[in-house]
């Protein structure tokens, strides 16, 4: 016996595999150790919505200056501090339901909900493709202190969940 024979050669996959093996449950294991990719996965979300909440704390804090900037040409409608303190508290609003979602979904995520993982990775590609569609149409610049982390966030999201350790985690409990 030769030292390559001695070893385990893995199956090779073909390069496209039809979708009715890729929907196939790998296997039906609710005991299944949770894959790093899903942690990560999970972890990644998880500094996501950390990031949506810094983000809220520095529109709250510089809002006048953000509402300042807004320049609106509206014949009838005169600007008060009191419709910028409302649109102020709507905004936060809208962006702290989003922050919930996505401390919902890492904590679904963590758990190994399917759905969960499915919604996260659409979301990421959404984001994903309206960043690059305004770089391609409007020229919008990705920089640092732009798009680029965010962006950053929902490509290695998109890799971690999209994993097959991750998938079949997150489909363990299904029966073939």
């Amino acid at each position: 016996m030769t030292r390559h024979e001695s070893r385990a050669i893995p199956e090779k996959r073909p390069s496209y595999e039809p979708v009715t093996r890729l929907l196939q449950p790998l296997a039906h294991d609710p005991n299944m150790r949770r894959p790093a990719t899903t942690v990560a996965g999970a972890g990644l979300v998880l500094l996501s919505a950390l990031a949506g909440i810094v983000s809220m704390i520095d529109l709250a804090a510089h809002w006048q200056s953000v509402a300042a900037d807004i320049v609106l040409d509206v014949d009838a409608v005169e600007l008060t501090s009191d419709i910028v303190n409302a649109t102020l508290a709507v905004v936060l609003g809208v962006l702290g339901i989003a922050v919930v979602i996505e401390l919902i979904c890492a904590i679904l995520l963590y758990r190994g909900s399917n759905a969960a993982r499915v919604v996260v990775m659409m979301v990421s590609v959404l984001s994903i493709s309206t960043t690059f569609a305004g770089w391609w149409a409007r020229d919008q610049e990705i920089t640092l202190l732009t798009t680029l982390p965010a962006l950053a966030l929902n490509i290695l999201v998109l890799l971690a969940l999209s994993s097959r350790s991750a998938a079949a985690y997150a489909r363990r409990n299904e029966k073939r």
